[in-house]
């Protein structure tokens, strides 16, 4: 039995969610990646909130030009300066089934950078 590329995916994030969760001390640093966008949100999965948002589609990153890499690096650094405004300086990463590598890996890195602890 073969699973299509998005029912492989959905797997892989059921197992990663039944191991990690989100708190308004330490919340879930969720990533969405479609084909042309990336976005990622601070979860506290106790009440059910989210606390901090960024995407691509933001006015700041849409005006400028560069590759789809160097805006998920971009929706990192602000996703960062987000949460250190709300306080948080350390969250959990929810890589949602997608592979640690290219867009994905460039958002945790850039957050990273801009100080923000996994």
């Amino acid at each position: 039995m073969a699973f299509s590329k998005t029912e492989r995916r959905l797997k892989i994030k059921r197992r990663i969610r039944n191991k990690i969760e989100g708190c308004s001390e330490r919340p879930r640093m969720s990533v969405y990646r479609s084909n042309k966008q990336i976005s990622v949100q601070l979860i506290d999965d106790i009440s059910g909130k989210t606390l901090a948002a960024a995407s691509s589609n933001v006015k700041e990153i849409v005006a400028q030009s560069g590759t789809k890499t160097e805006k998920a690096a971009m929706v990192g650094k602000l996703i960062a300066e987000k949460a250190l405004a709300a306080g948080i300086q350390t969250v959990t990463f929810d890589r949602n089934g997608y592979l640690y590598h290219g867009r994905v890996k460039q958002l945790a890195d850039a957050a990273r950078e801009a100080g923000l602890k996994f």
